[in-house]
């Protein structure tokens, strides 16, 4: 197998095909603690995409109470098992970063599912989830591991769940891509979306076999495979609701929420990302390091990036999103002038923002968080759109709006 640059490890890995490199790519961050598990997003997806007989049991866009929920069923335990029979005691991080770029969250030494396959009957490690498996998307949903004696507080909670937003990752070296013998599944050089043609698609659900998110399903009505298109049209500039602007998905302007912010970045041809700090989701990415990849172990470089609950277990959390955790939670609690700002930009638009500046305004406050003192400043941040005009600007202090006091003539 070529070898290629995964940023997430901090090293080279192997993958059946040379690249990494898109014009820009298709990514995203989910700030899991504002999450209300109101399933707007799934619904709002499901109402536009997966709508039709055969597509019953397709969610596009899911949202799972952890750690007891899955889509399908522990589609997470299943394969962090395998990788643990196929590497025993191995699936280690050394978090030391190596550089700010190219390995921010240290050096993964375990074998990724690309590594741990054995290349003659599976060009990835996977596994085929049985029929019962995809019947329930809510099972366990908010379920939590105890009952608390008492009160809970920070930092973790006796008894706790959190809600897990899930869409296709639109990796940069997608697992499905690489199991397909059909060559059906192809990554669109401009934005990094990874899409499946049907008509080359014979049904062998090699794809759903090895994407270790199980984000491609199988449609029993025409004997094809089926996935999240990331609402191309809407990135396209096709919604006339924001004049022919690059839109961002059903799922993420449905959010109730406000956890949601999506965007494109440009990449290199490395596959890491070009610097940009204006980028909304480089600069909460690279910069301040709050939203951290899904299973970055798996090796699929995905491109969607959760900020982590507050409240849950750290080993946990690093289990699920890498070693980075305790940084990505302290810089979410004790966020920097420039951060509190920029995170009032979630779901401020229907418009993607390409890139964000924030003007700082006066101090509004003094706080005590967490043992510490806060200066709140009422700063306000500024989207831009892909031609660089402005779409949106939001302060940290929300004004406050006065109803009159006659309402109507009676």
């Amino acid at each position: 197998m070529p070898k290629v640059h995964n940023w997430h490890l901090g090293r080279e890995m192997a993958y059946p095909y040379a690249g990494g490199q898109t014009d820009r790519q298709f990514a995203a961050v989910f700030n899991i603690n504002r999450c209300i598990g109101c399933q707007t997003c799934t619904m709002a997806c499901k109402s536009t995409w997966t709508h039709a007989p055969g597509q019953e049991l397709m969610w596009w866009n899911n949202v799972e109470t952890k750690p007891y929920g899955g889509y399908p069923d522990h589609w997470d335990v299943q394969v962090l098992e395998l990788l643990e029979k196929a590497n025993p005691g191995k699936q280690v991080w050394d978090p030391k970063p190596t550089t700010e770029r190219k390995g921010p969250y240290g050096r993964f030494e375990g074998k990724t599912v690309f590594e741990a396959a054995d290349g003659e009957t599976q060009q990835v490690l996977g596994y085929l989830p049985t029929e019962d498996a995809w019947k329930a998307p809510n099972a366990f949903e908010d379920h939590a591991t105890a009952r608390p004696a008492e009160g809970t507080s920070l930092p973790e909670h006796e008894g706790w769940f959190f809600y897990l937003q899930r869409i296709c990752n639109h990796c940069t070296y997608p697992a499905c891509l690489a199991a397909c013998p059909r060559q059906a599944i192809y990554k669109r050089p401009e934005d990094g979306i990874v899409l499946l043609d049907q008509k080359r698609c014979r049904g062998y659900r090699k794809c759903v076999e090895a994407c270790p998110y199980k984000k491609v399903m199988f449609r029993p009505t025409t004997g094809t495979s089926e996935k999240c298109i990331a609402c191309y049209p809407r990135v396209e500039g096709h919604e006339p609701l924001t004049d022919g602007l690059p839109t961002e998905t059903r799922c993420m302007s449905a959010c109730v929420g406000k956890i949601r912010l999506q965007s494109l970045v440009k990449t290199e041809p490395d596959g890491t990302w070009t610097p940009d700090p204006t980028n909304p989701i480089y600069y909460m990415v690279h910069e301040e390091k709050v939203a951290l990849p899904l299973y970055p172990q798996f090796g699929t470089q995905p491109n969607i990036y959760y900020i982590p609950p507050r409240w849950v277990p750290r080993a946990y959390l690093e289990q699920m999103f890498g070693p980075g955790v305790e940084h990505a939670i302290e810089a979410y609690m004790h966020p920097s002038r420039r951060l509190r700002a920029l995170l009032q930009l979630f779901r401020a638009s229907r418009t993607i923002a390409f890139n964000f500046e924030v003007i700082e305004g006066p101090k509004v406050a003094d706080l005590t968080v967490d043992g510490r003192k806060v200066e709140i400043f009422d700063d306000t941040v500024v989207g831009y759109d892909a031609k660089g005009d402005e779409i949106v600007r939001v302060s940290v202090q929300e004004p406050i709006h006065e109803r009159p006091t006659k309402l109507n003539s009676i």
